[in-house]
């Protein structure tokens, strides 16, 4: 059946005339779209409560005429698209009205296609989009067209807001790839109530750096048919090559519509990928006399704060004041420098508690914005390809994790000062990292120095080397060095291999202290298969990153398959099989895990996940969890999962996740969830908890952490955050209230309060810190 545009499968797209809002002087917004309103939740929290996942037929919105664009069976079918920025000497006021003359100046792009609901079709919803330059900055206008305005979709007012808010919400994105090397790009993504995230990506979407800003100047304006945007990206913000003359960009635009679930691409990718795929992207021409802009940028900060508490350090506890700088130089137009003297991250959310109830250690993400930015090109380990099931993550190895820095057990060391270099020299990519911290704690002061170097072989391919060293600053401090070699290929555009080799020179360590890996996985739109081999000496110990077992041989395998069974809706079932095998370096079976699961993805978001596990585990030396021992033994049990998701695009939103079985020599039985009510555009309400209960022959215990998060965006340049948690572990409960006022693009105010606080009997504040911190963005 056709929809009269060659699609097929549906209704047809009724012919709608969408008005001209390009250089039209008076275009008047909504009176309702006012930021300062707040929308109704109450007949949506109801709604939300009788039909938790959102499991019912939605109705389509009225679309437009389209005409025909190639084959609409596989959205990478099409033809890569190509556009033309237009020179302009008059530069578009930026205000979200797209009633400037000089935007009809612009190519009109575009007919966007879907990835998903229905792949390969053209979009329900128009969007156009214009693109101008000049010698300052890039002008990107866009007019998003919507049948329903009143019912957006919009999670965060805050500027970098979160990737869960932009999946799960209206937006609009570009990305730009500079140097055309079709593997890295600047991205921008800007929701309709002008929020922006903007960032990096690298290797064709395998590493993604969302701690990079720049000072992007983006205005919205909701309309009567749709919504608008005006968008301008200073050239002195992004890398490119001035000395080239005549270029061009890769580029994508990305429209997603939450409340049908729908995403388009000007640059038509699968549903698997996402719009930082540059190998799949576009082409932007036409830039011409692009200027060589200044390359000096500084971030002054000042604080003032009072810490006090029981556990705090005689010579930390009071008041004090200090002052540092952050410097950014541009090098080459593809190498940057980042220096950082007397570094504070006061202003970094604490860590979220969590339960461990296995033997091996935990991984927590880097959320220091100077360690996060630029931290793709210092990846090294277990790395994971979207959409691919891999086997082994970040989070089980990686070579450098600049937690090492500056943290010592959760605690802050003082960081002197530090550089980095960064950035693509041709077909190379460089990352020279070099820190030195203070002594504290009763620790020496330390350097950490790492060297990173990948070479582009093939596109989508490269080779690379790393190395690390750790050197204590006292008198007979002995260093410690890691270093490795890896190898990532992409083949056929569905095949990925990859492989690293790494050793560790740690003092006093006589055993093995190697690590490698090999593996291989295919991705196809109907198939997921992959396996890999790794092995993990017995004292291998990189000193300034994280292993989370050693002394195994892990052999992995999985197939699994990803349908739309022609289900209204349902948008994709994925049943698959997979296979964990740990044996010691003695070739004895330590754990042995057969996993057999089923995930079902409906077109509202919302998804069910159910999993079945036979596990075997081998303790070789008895541990402790909270309340009871684990003897050492031989132990086999099964485990059961269910897993439910309510549509995140709804302002009620909720999981619940049920787990039991088997627990070495007793049970397990896990209840976890949580829930986030958008009460608005402006408040957001979060929950959280993971609760356990284990029985054991020498008694029965609970494990629980629960957590609660309320944010409120006074506007896009001011908001409230507040997060609390507690561990019933250690009866602690633990405080983050913070105050950010953006007063100049990139420039910021801070007032944060974190505190840990001992419940019970013996309670009482074991760390509080109040901080007033005040940031200022310099260009030269």
């Amino acid at each position: 059946m056709s929809d009269g545009s060659g699609g097929k499968l549906g209704a047809p797209v009724p012919e709608v005339n969408a008005p001209d809002r390009w250089g039209v002087e008076g275009t008047m917004p909504l009176p309702t779209a006012d930021v300062r309103a707040l929308p109704r939740a109450t007949a949506v929290l109801v709604a939300c409560l009788v039909c938790p996942l959102g499991l019912g037929a939605q109705g389509r919105s009225a679309g437009v005429a389209y005409p025909q664009r190639g084959s609409l069976d596989d959205p990478e079918a099409y033809p890569r698209p190509v556009a033309t920025a237009t020179r302009t000497e008059t530069a578009p006021r930026i205000d979200g009205v797209l009633d400037d003359e000089v935007w009809k100046q612009g190519e009109l792009i575009t007919d966007f296609v879907q990835s998903q609901p229905n792949p390969g079709r053209l979009a329900t919803e128009r969007t156009e989009v214009r693109i101008l330059y000049d010698a300052e900055a890039l002008y990107v206008g866009a007019m998003l067209f919507d049948s329903r305005p009143q019912s957006y979709v919009v999670q965060s007012l805050e500027r970098d807001f979160p990737s869960l808010s932009t999946r799960d919400a209206d937006n609009f994105s570009i990305t730009l790839d500079t140097f055309l090397d079709r593997r890295n790009s600047f991205i921008f993504q800007v929701n309709p109530y002008g929020a922006v995230r903007d960032g990096q990506t690298f290797d064709d979407s395998r590493n993604q750096d969302f701690g990079f800003d720049v000072p992007v100047e983006v205005r919205t304006r909701m309309l009567e048919d749709g919504w608008s945007l005006e968008m301008r990206i200073p050239w002195s913000g992004i890398r490119y090559d001035a000395g080239r003359g005549a270029q061009s960009f890769g580029m994508n635009l990305l429209r997603r519509v939450r409340r049908i679930n729908e995403d388009s691409y000007w640059a038509p990718v699968q549903r698997k990928d996402p719009v930082h795929r540059m190998s799949r992207a576009g082409t932007l021409q036409g830039l011409d006399g692009l200027p060589d802009v200044g390359n000096l940028v500084a971030k002054p900060y000042v604080l003032a704060d009072d810490k006090s508490g029981e556990a705090v350090a005689e010579g930390v506890a009071g008041t004090g004041a200090d002052v540092g700088v952050d410097l950014k130089y541009g090098i080459t137009p593809g190498l940057t420098l980042d220096v950082t003297v007397n570094t504070d991250f006061s202003q970094v959310e604490v860590d979220q508690e969590r339960v461990n109830l296995t033997r091996f250690p935990l991984f927590f993400p880097e959320q220091r914005d100077f360690f996060v930015e630029n931290s793709g090109a210092f990846t090294f380990g277990d790395q994971t390809e979207r959409e691919y099931r891999m086997g082994a993550s970040l989070r089980d190895f990686t070579l450098f994790h600049s937690r090492a820095i500056g943290l010592a057990g959760g605690r802050p060391v003082p960081i002197v000062a530090g550089g980095r270099v960064s950035g693509g020299i041709g077909p190379w990519e460089v990352g020279v990292l070099d820190m030195r911290t203070e002594s504290a704690f009763g620790l020496p002061g330390e350097n950490f120095a790492v060297l990173r170097v990948r070479r582009e072989v093939a596109a989508g391919s490269d080779v690379g080397v790393m190395l690390v060293d750790r050197s204590g600053l006292g008198d007979g401090m002995a260093d410690s060095r890691s270093y490795g070699v890896d190898a990532n290929v992409r083949l056929f555009r569905s095949l990925v291999l990859n492989s690293y080799l790494a050793r560790t020179e740690t003092p006093g360590a006589t055993g093995d202290q190697t690590a490698a890996r090999v593996g291989a996985a295919w991705r196809s739109t109907h198939w997921n298969v992959s396996g890999l081999y790794r092995r993990i000496g017995d004292d291998f110990r990189p000193s300034v990153g994280f292993v989370r077992r050693r002394d195994i041989e892990h052999t992995y395998a999985t197939i699994g398959t990803h349908r739309r069974p022609g289900i209204s809706i349902v948008q994709e079932i994925n049943p698959y099989v997979e296979l964990h095998h740990y044996s010691n370096l003695g070739d004895t079976l330590v754990t042995r895990e057969l996993q057999a699961g089923l995930q079902v993805d409906f077109v509202t978001g919302a998804s069910v996940t159910l999993s079945g596990a036979r596990v075997y585990e081998l303790v070789e030396t008895p541990f402790a969890v909270s309340g009871g021992t684990i003897p050492a033994g031989g132990y086999d049990f099964d485990e059961a999962s269910l897993r439910l998701e309510s549509s995140a695009g709804r302002p009620l939103s909720a999981s619940l996740s049920l787990s039991g079985g088997g627990y070495y020599h007793g049970d397990r039985r896990s209840v976890g969830g949580g829930f986030r009510w958008l009460v608005s555009h402006r408040l957001a309400l979060t929950g959280s908890a993971d609760m356990n209960r284990i029985e054991l022959p020498d008694g029965t215990f609970t494990s629980s952490v629960y957590a609660g998060r309320l944010k409120y965006a006074f506007s896009t340049r001011a908001f409230l955050t507040l997060n609390i948690q507690y561990n019933e572990d250690v009866d602690q409960l633990v405080t983050y209230a913070r105050f950010n006022v953006i007063h100049a693009p990139l420039s910021d105010l801070f007032l944060v309060l974190t505190e840990r606080r001992q419940l019970g009997a013996a309670g009482g504040a074991l760390e509080r810190a109040v901080t007033i911190k005040a940031t200022k963005l310099l260009s030269f």
